[in-house]
């Protein structure tokens, strides 16, 4: 029988700790919330793994070093909603729950989805909501946020999205070049979004965050 719960502080003490995260919001939510409940079956063995993990098809679970990084350069209170876009099964939003007022999820995978409010029902994370509907375009209809998250590499932020971030409002990126990645975190004020280098981290872009390619004949 496996000890995930010795491997949830061992992740914690050798992945997140070293990496400078201290919150304790973010060290008790890392060390709370069971990571092998939000991962395939086939994959629960490598769930404390500090690699990325490929789900397949473009996607993945972020190293849980990047997600403790994210999360501490976000620096969220409990009275602020976030979206959390393209978090597959959810884990990285029954995370921020424990953090935030309302975390919504977006999926565009009915399937994943429904798995993902389950599992997050039964994580006791009653403040998280999962909407289903292309990554991209993100939840409007429950916005605007004051904190969004995206869950895998973009090479362009949809303007969709940063529309739906409130004035003052942070949102969070792995910006992929090729095969390099920076995170950066982006701050909304006059309707503009500025952005600040935070670390490097890599990740899969996601479909629909696709730069605009230049075609030379």
């Amino acid at each position: 029988m496996t000890d995930f719960a010795a491997r949830r502080r061992m992740m914690v003490d050798t992945q997140i700790r070293p990496s400078d995260v201290t919150k304790f919001p973010i060290i008790d939510a890392m060390l709370t919330v069971a990571r092998e409940q939000f991962v395939p079956d086939a994959q629960r063995e490598a769930a404390y793994a500090g690699d990325l993990m490929d789900l397949g098809e473009g996607r993945c679970l972020l190293e849980p070093r990047t997600l403790a990084k994210i999360l501490d350069a976000l620096n969220i209170s409990k009275d602020e909603m976030v979206l959390d876009v393209a978090p597959a099964l959810g884990y990285s939003t029954a995370v921020t729950a424990r953090m935030a007022q309302l975390v919504v999820a977006v999926e565009e995978d009915e399937q994943l989805a429904e798995e993902a409010q389950t599992l997050l029902m039964d994580a006791g994370a009653d403040n998280a909501v999962v909407h289903t509907g292309p990554l991209a375009e993100g939840a409007a209809e429950h916005g605007p946020y004051d904190v969004i998250m995206v869950q895998g590499g973009v090479e362009e932020v949809p303007q969709a999205l940063l529309d739906q971030l409130k004035d003052h409002g942070r949102i969070a990126c792995v910006f992929m070049e090729g095969d390099l990645g920076t995170v950066r975190i982006g701050h909304k004020a006059a309707g503009r979004v500025t952005w600040r280098y935070a670390f490097n981290a890599g990740a899969p872009v996601l479909p629909g965050f696709t730069g605009a390619r230049a075609f030379a004949l």
